[in-house]
């Protein structure tokens, strides 16, 4: 091993972890012409991609990867499974050179199930198709294959034992002690249960697994009941193994030749994520990040996107049969038929969907969403747009830390107030505060602001933190007042007060602005660098606000999380823990899974996910 203290690598790898996931995916890291030099997966993003640039404990062929780093891509998954299937097409497909490579192999693996024998076999399968049988697949590797095998054995005991071994058995293997084969070679099991272990594992496979799972339930609701509950754990386990061998795949599919594309939109930037899906399976994907001068609503960037995308003579026999937004694109019906007259061939765009789409679509969003956090927290965005604010209100020079407040409550319950700070490396979370309001009338926005910045700028006079150079107020003319009136107050004077408020259309690039002290409003045009900066830390301040006073109004209510969600009551919240034995279960699950519970609708089930990964 190697002491790597001394290596400084040149990719800014401590901005980009700073605002890394925290969620299952895969990454890609990259040299300085762009190609892959490593795959990776992870069931947390930032703890595995922070193990490459810790301090030592590297070995010597780590060490010549990480400074061979200029960037690194990541794409989110719902599960570590899906991320293990995206890994292993990433690998096979684009060959990297410091990932491990076993063979050049295009065959797939599948899982079999004879259909001749009194009692069918269920086994690894790879090669030519020529005994009958079912077979279910294919899966990433053969490692995948025996997972699933070995927990199919332990949920549903059909026989996985070669032919001439089981016609030969006098007496049942340890298989059968071990309770992982229902001893069908010695006639333990009835043709007719065994079958319908069979059945079950057919329907398992398929994904029909709903009538199972839910007679599992039963099972582990009678043995608790009964008080055996040694037995109903050991249901309850079983119920965890169908969850996670068949956990639905948002990157491997039977078929399909598609371009998912979303899109994710926040102060002034724009993100277009596209997973590109060939034979039913996810082949990559890519960030783009157009400019646009105007400010424009989805559909509009989407058309646009899409003609200056595909409209190319190279793109001509890439162009797929089918294309997915997550917005539905301006004049959507012309351009299919300029698709479809380029690629010589029907192709249809599409955003209501169902099934393997609509989950593709759903991870597309979620990497649309981190790309574009990825760019506006970037530190050289940051800096240009810090600069950009310098000019427009013509400072002296460029600010080197910003605070914003905002208030947020419930009809006057549980106010707080958030404080939010950006230095010339963007967010600085660090240094954010949250403060609980008291003794104001409810609702008072104004004297809860009083509030928070008496409290706020008391203790930053005593020394407690930096004073900043621009204070920004989330409101109008009357919370610069009460600003204005605080600093009086305090005798602070050497701070700039600016107060950001929505306007009349209440969109984005259409906000008012007013300068302390004159009250003068600045006019910046929607493109504008020095805007998109204070929309992203009033954006940011606003979801402290709201963070905060979710937490407070759920600490005086219930101590379950899920009581912090909207839409939740007591039959729900008991479905919940029903359908996956408990809350750390349900924090584990995935969004589909969440919709299979009774009683939790789509949006529902999209509100307790987004809750869960905040």
């Amino acid at each position: 091993m190697t002491d790597t203290a001394a290596i400084e690598p040149p990719f800014d790898y401590k901005n980009f972890l700073k605002h890394t996931s925290s969620r299952p995916g895969v990454y890609r890291m990259l040299d300085e012409e762009d190609e892959i030099l490593y795959v990776g997966k992870a069931k947390n993003l930032k703890i595995r991609l922070s193990s490459y640039f810790r301090g030592s404990g590297l070995d010597n062929k780590t060490i010549a990867l990480v400074n061979r780093i200029r960037n690194i891509e990541i794409t989110i998954t719902g599960s570590e499974t899906e991320a293990l299937l995206l890994e292993q097409t990433l690998i096979k497909d684009k060959r990297p050179p410091y990932n491990i490579l076993l063979r050049d192999d295009k065959s797939y693996p599948y899982i079999f199930l004879s259909s001749e024998d009194t009692y069918p076999r269920i086994t690894f399968h790879r090669g030519a198709k020529k005994k009958k049988g079912l077979y279910f697949g294919p899966y990433p590797s053969a490692g995948a294959v025996r997972e699933s095998l070995t927990l199919l054995q332990k949920i549903f005991n059909v026989r996985q034992c070669e032919d001439s071994y089981f016609r030969n058995r006098t007496r049942p293997c340890l298989q059968y002690q071990i309770k992982r084969c229902s001893g069908p070679c010695v006639k333990l099991a009835t043709p007719v249960d065994y079958a319908d272990d069979v059945r079950h594992s057919i329907m398992f496979l398929e994904g029909k697994n709903d009538q199972i799972h839910d007679e599992l339930t039963r099972k582990m609701e009678k043995f608790s009941t009964e008080l055996n509950f040694e037995t109903a754990s050991v249901v309850r386990d079983q119920i965890r193994g169908l969850r996670t061998i068949q956990e639905s795949q948002y990157v491997a599919g039977e078929k399909g030749d598609v371009d998912v594309i979303a899109m994710a939109q926040d102060a002034g930037v724009v993100c277009i994520h596209i997973i590109f899906v060939r034979s039913g399976r996810v082949l990559g994907n890519k960030n783009h990040y157009p400019r646009f001068v105007l400010e424009k609503e989805p559909g509009a960037i989407l058309r646009a996107f899409i003609a200056q995308y595909y409209l190319q003579d190279q793109h001509r026999q890439s162009i797929p049969r089918e294309i997915l937004c997550n917005h539905p694109p301006d004049d959507a019906s012309q351009l299919e038929e300029a698709l479809a007259f380029l690629g010589e061939r029907k192709i249809t765009i599409r955003h209501k969907v169902r099934s393997h789409r609509l989950q593709w679509l759903h991870l597309a969003g979620i990497n649309a969403g981190h790309g574009l956090m990825s760019k506006l927290n970037s530190k050289r965005s940051i800096q240009q747009r810090m600069s950009a604010l310098q000019q427009a209100l013509t400072l002296d020079a460029p600010p080197l830390r910003l605070e914003c407040f905002d208030i947020s409550h419930s009809s006057g319950e549980a106010t707080v107030a958030s404080c939010v700070v950006f230095d010339q490396n963007g967010p600085l979370k660090s240094d954010y505060r949250r403060f609980n309001i008291e003794n104001i009338t409810p609702g008072d926005d104004y004297a809860a602001m009083e509030q928070a910045l008496k409290r706020r700028y008391t203790r930053l006079k005593k020394g407690e933190a930096k004073m900043p150079d621009i204070l920004v107020l989330d409101g109008g003319l009357g919370q610069l007042n009460q600003a204005e009136k605080v600093l009086e107050k305090l005798e602070i004077g050497d701070i700039v007060l600016l107060s950001i408020a929505k306007g009349i259309s209440r969109k984005a690039g259409q906000e008012t602005l007013i300068l302390g002290g004159s009250h003068k409003e600045v006019v910046l045009p929607p493109e504008s660098p020095a805007l998109h900066l204070l929309q992203h830390i009033r954006d940011e301040s606003h979801r402290f606000a709201i963070t905060a006073h979710r937490q407070r109004r759920g600490k005086k209510r219930s101590k379950s999380f899920l009581d912090d969600i909207p839409g939740i009551g007591p039959t729900k919240r008991r479905e919940l823990i029903r359908y996956f034995g408990g809350q750390q279960e349900i924090k584990k699950a995935n969004l589909q899974e969440l919709q299979k519970v009774t009683g939790i609708s789509k949006h529902l089930a999209q509100d307790i996910y987004d809750y869960i990964h905040a």
